[in-house]
């Protein structure tokens, strides 16, 4: 059943010149590489963007800020994203991520905490960190802090037992103070999320759970914004956002293209086709 915030979702419209900028990062990080989940990563910039731009606390200067916000990507495949941002803030120089992937260097093809600064949860088995958050939510709690945690999870990861057995806990300790966000792009590795495991009523899945649930355009900014500067939906409940977006988002050949969930050995022709092809989007 539809919530009443529902949106008319347009996941195609216009980026601006900051997504823009970021899917570059992305991209060219990627070809440097030879490999790395392109598609993942480019359905989760504005959610990871708009988080470290307007409402995540931290100082990059101190990751282990004992106040700042913790921020859990447990879709560590679109790690892609996450670093370009993380390098963006100053967490660490951006020349690291011309090592991407390489031996020895420390941003590896999923996230690791203890090893890059900004990573609060190592990740890249799926399921594994709305459990972390829910339990780092707690800790909050019981120490009496006034920390937030946001756990950005996909859509296809929401196939994992463990997401809703944290879910239970979290609606039952009323854990108002986390934020399980949604990277909804309908599309897992080998198929839809309709085709392998259907989701739907999602909202109304998390709703019966115990959190208050949200649905918004995750391309488009400034409903994002809106949207988190309204947490927590209810002061005794977790909150579930549902962004809408699309695998691939800014290079129309990657657009809901199973075949770029992970790429190897960009070719120079083809950086040039989806440079172009971002310029017209």
């Amino acid at each position: 059943m539809p919530t009443s915030d529902t949106p008319t979702v347009t996941p195609l419209a216009p980026l601006d010149e900051r997504s823009r900028l970021l899917r570059r990062e992305i991209l060219l990080t990627l070809k440097k590489a030879g490999r790395g989940h392109l598609a993942p990563a480019l359905s989760l910039v504005e959610i990871l963007r708009v988080l470290y731009d307007h409402v995540l606390r931290f100082d990059p200067a101190k990751p282990d800020w004992a106040a700042r916000d913790r921020s859990i990507l447990s879709k560590g495949h679109g790690c892609l994203a996450l670093y370009a941002l993380l390098a963006d803030k100053g967490f660490f120089p951006a020349n690291e991520l011309d090592c991407f992937c390489k031996p020895t260097a420390m941003l590896g093809g999923h996230p690791e905490h203890c090893k890059v600064p900004g990573v609060e949860a190592s990740t890249g088995s799926l399921g594994h960190g709305l459990p972390i958050g829910v339990g780092r939510a707690l800790a909050a709690r019981l120490d009496g802090k006034s920390w937030r945690t946001f756990v950005i999870m996909g859509d296809g990861e929401c196939n994992e037992g463990s997401v809703w057995e944290a879910a239970l806990a979290a609606g039952k300790h009323k854990l108002s103070s986390l934020t399980a966000i949604v990277d909804y792009n309908k599309q897992q590795s080998y198929g839809t999320t309709a085709e392998v495991l259907d989701l739907e009523p999602f909202a109304a899945k998390w709703e019966s759970f115990g959190f208050s649930a949200i649905e918004v355009d995750g391309h488009d900014v400034e409903a994002l914004k809106a949207v988190f500067e309204r947490l927590p939906l209810h002061a005794d409940r977790p909150t579930a956002v549902i962004c809408h977006t699309v695998k691939g988002r800014g290079f129309k050949s990657v657009e809901r293209n199973l075949a770029w969930h992970h790429k190897t050995k960009l070719s120079d022709e083809e950086y040039e086709k989806l440079l172009a092809e971002l310029e017209g989007v």
